[in-house]
């Protein structure tokens, strides 16, 4: 049997547990003396903070035409996978190909002067040591050699030049990707892209998709818990029960302000190796904060602050000394007394466990998300039990527990300290006005 509260403490606890309850799991009962109990059961705790996004590829290629001229052939289509140095468009090769075969000629007609210069140099050294002719003549063989040395050399740049314009009319695949889009026909005449002030026009866009992105805003009150390389889950519509994996790549350093909303951009970095991920999707970006697996946990309801504790132990009617005792003998730290004695010092009041919880969308976020300390009622013996414990990460419905309960325990479920106040103050003005306390009153037939 469990210990009857007080006729006051049970009535104010009747409908006020109720509340509490709304939120909780079929793992929690009700006892008929009033109390509401919870069991500790292991779960998963999961934090996530939510953005919206869009998919785009991580580098975008604009492929242009270095030669100038009319397209005669465009051999790739939007949407198809191209590989590196494959073929995607020709332009009319025939002046580039004249250019070659002139080059080619001035190139032999070079070689041939610089033949016939050298062949002169050598009799012109012949009838210098003989004295047949002047040292100017000498000198002058000897600059017909060099310059003839010279137009070859540039005859043969010149067919290099020719050879790469005339290559540069089969426009290739810078790299390995897909076609995102086209801007080109047959019979389209461009300019070069490398000679036209305006940088020439744009033949085709590509992007490799084995790797994508979403560049996404986060709420600035969820950018302090988010790190680089954290685990990101990424769903589209296309594929609303396929989620995709990510991580975090990079936070962006400026906020961006949004209808009066400040955010920061958050950059995440997808693998996507069967392509199914296509630029312009809407993803929505899940980004994992914290997770702990198979982890002891109470509902947030349990948890009291040091400062909650008095107004909890009232609710239950339980003597404060006794409450002190107990967390003493575990180790609790300093009593509730002394610590309600410091709450009037400071002017701070009792929050209840639910504004200890108000998670990361309040003023800031709460640095209980990742574990603090927290005292618990546990039921032993039948009679509720002043515990102090640490806990760990909160997903705000659940608290993983560090220490201080074991899996069989069973938590108290209490309202919050401004609940229980508010219950009370009311609960006085009814005795103010009815003249005697509840507990008295004839139920009316």
């Amino acid at each position: 049997m469990h210990p009857r509260i007080p006729p006051r403490s049970f009535r104010s606890l009747g409908f006020w547990t109720l509340i509490v309850l709304a939120g909780l799991s079929c793992a929690t009962e009700t006892v008929e003396q009033g109390y509401t109990v919870a069991k500790v059961t292991r779960r998963d705790i999961v934090v996530s903070a939510t953005a919206a996004g869009a998919v785009e590829p991580v580098k975008t290629v604009e492929v242009k035409s270095k030669a100038s001229g009319e397209i005669v052939e465009v051999a790739a289509e939007e949407g198809e996978a191209v590989t590196k140095g494959q073929l995607l468009v020709r332009v009319d090769p025939r002046i580039p190909l004249n250019a070659v075969v002139q080059a080619e000629a001035d190139s032999v007609v070079a070689r041939a002067e610089l033949d016939n210069s050298e062949a002169q140099l050598r009799r012109s050294e012949t009838l210098y040591q003989t004295q047949s002719i002047t040292e100017l003549e000498y000198e002058s063989a000897k600059l017909a050699r060099a310059s003839a040395y010279a137009q070859l050399i540039s005859a043969r740049r010149a067919l290099e030049d020719a050879k790469i314009a005339f290559e540069d009319t089969e426009v290739r695949a810078p790299s390995s990707g897909v076609i995102l889009g086209r801007n080109v026909e047959v019979g389209t005449v461009i300019a070069s892209a490398s000679r036209d002030v305006s940088g020439g026009a744009v033949l085709m866009r590509m992007a490799s998709l084995d790797t994508v992105q979403v560049r996404s805003l986060v709420d600035e009150t969820d950018i302090g818990l988010i790190k680089e390389g954290i685990p990101v889950t990424i769903t589209v519509d296309a594929f609303p029960n396929r989620p995709f994996r990510g991580a975090v790549l990079r936070i962006g350093a400026e906020a961006v302000v949004q209808q009066n909303v400040t955010m920061f951009p958050v950059l995440v970095r997808i693998a996507n190796e069967q392509g199914l991920l296509r630029p312009g999707m809407n993803a929505d970006v899940e980004i994992h904060i914290g997770e702990v697996r198979d982890a002891l946990a109470v509902p947030n309801a349990a948890l009291r602050t040091r400062n909650e504790v008095g107004t909890a132990a009232t609710a239950l009617g339980l003597d404060m000394r006794t409450v002190d005792a107990q967390l003493a003998e575990a180790g609790g730290g300093d009593s509730v007394s002394s610590q309600r004695g410091r709450l009037a010092d400071t002017g701070d009041g009792d929050g209840g466990a639910g504004g200890a919880f108000r998670g990361t969308r309040g003023k800031g976020p709460d640095q209980s998300l990742f574990g603090g300390s927290y005292v618990v009622f546990v039921l032993r013996n039948g009679v509720p039990r002043a515990v102090p414990i640490q806990t760990g990460l909160t997903d705000f419905d659940y608290t993983a527990v560090v220490s201080g309960l074991r899996e069989s325990d069973s938590v108290v479920i209490l309202p919050t300290a401004g609940l229980i106040t508010e219950m009370q103050r009311r609960e006085e003005h009814i005795l103010e006005r009815v003249g005697g306390p509840l507990s008295t009153q004839q139920p009316r037939r």
